[in-house]
């Protein structure tokens, strides 16, 4: 959430940044119903002042003058009630604002290509995508998620599910080297925690599955449960940057979400995720992104995975993201490049939505930082293994720093 005093501060580096976003918010009028706010607030105090004033000893004239300030107050107080609620929707729609650093650009035709590692496979024949691989080697079977769940739902089955855990034993000896806590987060949180990581239930982004008849939602990422820790909490100086690893299930509406890369495991109703978060001090935001990004590059050069890493344009990053990159793995199935990470610094963004703050060695008290990043989402990681470790027989090869988690060196067709 943006501070409503630094939008009254700075009104047009606001609109330049929601400008850069692509995203239409009416500005003035928030500073005219800030403006009015603060115009009822005044009188609500001179009432209040008069009431206590003449309250002592109040004369018949008096007492009448009583009774009409106290219908005057509730008036009042009823009027601020609604323009602060109308006022607070209207705040919680500014996004975060991008830094100078990011490109300018409002779609992924935009967005700028930094670096691409490793080689692309050169196979001697047609490669399959993963959906005829997972049915051939009774892996996958989104015939029976869709019985049992619906579309874009699937099971896992044999070395699938081991490739599951592999992946995220994986992830985590990398992780807690690195001196990240690991965590096993709910499912499931208030709403205030999903709307507070910019996570909402309505409108273009929305992502989240919310309960019927409860303030609860299920979870698009652990980034929400992570951030969830240290709510309404001021963290020490000393201990910060804080570096948390969650692992979790996401659970997203992809509403729309249908095109030609949107086969199979891609675009998923849910799916497994090994997630990096870190509180830290301001001035390190952006030192920590750099080492988060890096962090997702080791894991996916240990799989052995050709990649290239993207900057999103300011009209790709959302709400809550003030820089963000992705990881894109080669997809031999689909013969391009597919996301399969991603990493974003959120700034003060969710520290000031649920009120997150450090104090400082001088006693002062300010919000931190929170950055977020994928480490292996398992159903896209599972495409690139796949499709790229394929061979002419139908099998596939098992990464060989999998091989000691898995057991195994090659997936073969069932007998």
């Amino acid at each position: 959430m943006t501070n409503l005093k630094f939008i009254r501060e700075n009104p047009d580096l606001i609109k330049e940044g929601c400008r850069k976003k692509g995203i239409i918010i009416d500005i003035d009028k928030i500073l005219k119903l800030d403006q009015e706010r603060r115009g009822i607030i005044v009188n609500l105090e001179n009432l209040k002042a008069e009431k206590n004033k003449i309250s002592e000893k109040p004369n018949e004239q008096e007492i009448k003058r009583l009774k009409d300030i106290k219908i005057e107050i509730k008036k009042l107080e009823d009027n601020l009630k609604n323009l602060e609620e109308t006022l607070s929707h209207l705040v919680g729609l500014v996004p975060n604002l991008p830094l100078p650093s990011v490109p300018e650009g409002q779609g992924e035709k935009d967005n700028v290509v930094l670096r691409e590692w490793g080689r692309k496979p050169k196979f001697n024949f047609k490669p399959l995508d993963h959906l005829e691989l997972g049915k051939k080697l009774d892996l996958i079977d989104f015939e029976t998620g869709a019985k049992v769940s619906g579309s874009q739902f699937y099971y896992l089955k044999n070395e699938a599910v081991l490739l599951e855990l592999a992946l995220t034993r994986y992830a985590f000896d990398i992780l807690m080297k690195e001196g990240f806590v690991p965590w096993l987060t709910p499912d499931l949180v208030h709403q205030r925690f999903y709307e507070g990581t910019g996570y909402l239930p309505r409108g273009p982004e929305a992502q989240t599955y919310e309960i019927k008849n409860t303030d609860i939602g299920l979870i698009a990422t652990a980034e929400v449960t992570l951030a969830g820790i240290h709510t309404d909490e001021i963290l020490l100086e000393k201990d910060l940057p804080k570096k948390y690893a969650g692992f979790s299930h996401c659970f997203r509406v992809e509403a729309g979400g249908y095109g030609k890369y949107s086969r199979g495991l891609y675009r998923v109703h849910q799916f497994s995720k090994v997630e990096m978060y870190v509180y830290c001090r301001p001035e390190e935001s952006e030192k920590m992104h750099q080492y988060l990004l890096s962090l997702e590059e080791r894991i996916f050069q240990g799989l052995k995975i050709p990649y290239r890493v993207v900057e999103m344009c300011a009209g790709d990053l959302g709400a809550q993201a003030a820089r963000k990159f992705d990881l894109e793995a080669w997809m031999p199935g689909r013969g391009d490049w597919g996301e399969i990470t991603s990493t974003s610094n959120t700034t003060d963004y969710q520290a000031r939505c649920l009120n997150i703050k450090y104090r400082k060695k001088d006693g002062r008290t300010e919000f931190v930082h929170t950055l977020n990043g994928t480490a292996i989402a398992i159903s896209r990681a599972l495409i690139a293994i796949l499709e790229n470790y394929q061979k002419k027989d139908g099998s596939v090869v098992t990464p060989k720093i999998l091989e000691k988690y898995l057991g195994i060196k090659k997936i073969e067709k069932k007998r």
